[in-house]
C-alpha cells in the first residue's frame, strides 16, 4: 500500500522526541482512564437526553448537564470527524510536503501562511486543535503552530456568516482582523523565544532538500496511490489513533461545560459580564473555565455585543478559547513534552487579548 506521496527516507537515528515517544509507548501499559471515563460520561449523558425520562428532570443539574452534552456533541461531531480525516491524511503526507506549503517556519512568510491556513480551515476549535498537533508532528515550527492555533478557533466560513447575521459585518470583520494580528504577533514572539533557546525547537522540523519541486513530487505520489477503501480505512484509523491524546481532553471539557452550565445561568453571565474591567476579567475567567466549542461560544459572544453592550468582552470571550483553555494547554504539553511551551501560550496571548478588548470597550 503506497502513501499519497513518495515515501520518506527514514533517518538512521531517531530524534530525541521520537525516541522518547516510542520508549514511552512501550512502557506505558496502563489504560487511559481520562479518555475512558470521559467517554462513558458522554455516552450516559447523551443517551439520557434521548430517553423518555428527560422531561421529568429537565430542570435539575443532571438534566442541564445531559442537555448540554447532547447539544455540544451534536454541534461538534462533524468538525471532529473532519479533523480525524485531516489528521489521518496528514499522517500519510511526508513532512517535506508540509514544510513546502507552510514554509520553513523561520521567517515572516511562514507565519503569514500559518495564520491564513488557520483562518481558512472551516473547523471548530476542537477540530483545529487536532490538526494543529498533527502539524507539529509533521514538522511545522512551534511558532507556526501557535499562529495557526490562535488565528483559527472561531474564524471559519460558517461562523463568519453566523456572526454577520448576529452582530453585523463591521464587528465581524474587525474581530477577524484583530485576531489575525494577535496570532501573527504571538507567532513572532514564539519565534524569538525559540531562537533565544527559551523554548525548544520542534525536533520534527526538516529543511527542504535542494531542487525539491512540490508539484512534481506530488504528481508522482498521487499517481502511485490507490485511493480505494483500504486507503480510506487506513486514513480513518490513523486519524482516530493520532487524535486520542487530544480527544480525551475534549470529551472531558464537554463534561466540564455541562457542569458549569448547570450551576451558572446564561442570564447571570449576561448581567455581570458588562463593559468594565471587572466584567472583562470575569469574562476571561469564565471563558477559561468553560470548555465550549466555537459554535457554542459564538451566540454567547453575540449576546455580549447586543445585550450586554460589551463588544470587547465578546472579542475576549472568543479569543481566550485558544489562549487560556486548559485543553489547548494540555494538548501542547502532551505534544511538545514541555510545560514551558504550553504555559507560554497564555503568557504571550492573554495580555494582547485583554489590551485589545479594553480598547474596543472604550
Amino acid at each position: 500500500m503506497s502513501s499519497c506521496c513518495p515515501s520518506e527516507q527514514k533517518p538512521e537515528l531517531e530524534s530525541g522526541a521520537e525516541a522518547k515517544t516510542s520508549s514511552s509507548a512501550t512502557k506505558h501499559t496502563q489504560p487511559d482512564y481520562l479518555l475512558r471515563g470521559s467517554s462513558i460520561g458522554i455516552i450516559v449523558l447523551y443517551s439520557f437526553n434521548l430517553s423518555f425520562l428527560t422531561s421529568s428532570v429537565s430542570l435539575s443539574w443532571f438534566g442541564v448537564m445531559s442537555k448540554t452534552t447532547f447539544e455540544l456533541m451534536n454541534v461538534m461531531w462533524w468538525s471532529l470527524a473532519l479533523a480525524f480525516f485531516f489528521v489521518g491524511v496528514l499522517h500519510k503526507i511526508p513532512r517535506v510536503f508540509v514544510t513546502s506549503v507552510l514554509g520553513n517556519g523561520d521567517g515572516f512568510k511562514g507565519l503569514v501562511r500559518a495564520v491564513l491556513a488557520g483562518l481558512l480551515l472551516d473547523l471548530c476549535n476542537h477540530g483545529i486543535l487536532l490538526v494543529a498537533m498533527k502539524l507539529y508532528d509533521r514538522g511545522v515550527s512551534l511558532a507556526q503552530v501557535i499562529a495557526f492555533l490562535v488565528s483559527s478557533p472561531w474564524n471559519s466560513f460558517s461562523l463568519t456568516f453566523i456572526l454577520f447575521a448576529l452582530i453585523g459585518i463591521e464587528w465581524t470583520v474587525g474581530f477577524i482582523v484583530l485576531s489575525m494580528v494577535i496570532a501573527l504577533l504571538s507567532g513572532i514572539v514564539f519565534q524569538v523565544l525559540v531562537r533565544q533557546g527559551t523554548l525548544i525547537k520542534n525536533p520534527h522540523q526538516e529543511n527542504l532538500p535542494d531542487g525539491f519541486s512540490f508539484w512534481d513530487e506530488a504528481k508522482i505520489g498521487i499517481s502511485n496511490t490507490d485511493f480505494n477503501g483500504i486507503w480510506l480505512k487506513e486514513v480513518i484509523k490513523e486519524g482516530i489513533v493520532g487524535s486520542k491524546m487530544v480527544l480525551r481532553w475534549i470529551l472531558f471539557g464537554v463534561l466540564l461545560a455541562g457542569f458549569v452550565r448547570a450551576f451558572v445561568s446564561l442570564e447571570d453571565f449576561q448581567t455581570y459580564f458588562g463593559a468594565s474591567l471587572a466584567g472583562l476579567g470575569l469574562t476571561v475567567l469564565f471563558a477559561t473555565i468553560l470548555e465550549i466549542c466555537s459554535e457554542g461560544s459564538t451566540p454567547i459572544a453575540a449576546d455580549l455585543v447586543t445585550r450586554a453592550g460589551a463588544p470587547g468582552n465578546a472579542f475576549a470571550f472568543l479569543m481566550t478559547g485558544a489562549s487560556t483553555d486548559y485543553t489547548e494547554i494540555m494538548a501542547l504539553k502532551e505534544t511538545t513534552g514541555s510545560w514551558k511551551v504550553s504555559l507560554f501560550l497564555p503568557l504571550v496571548t492573554v495580555p494582547q487579548v485583554l489590551f485589545v478588548a479594553w480598547v474596543i470597550n472604550n
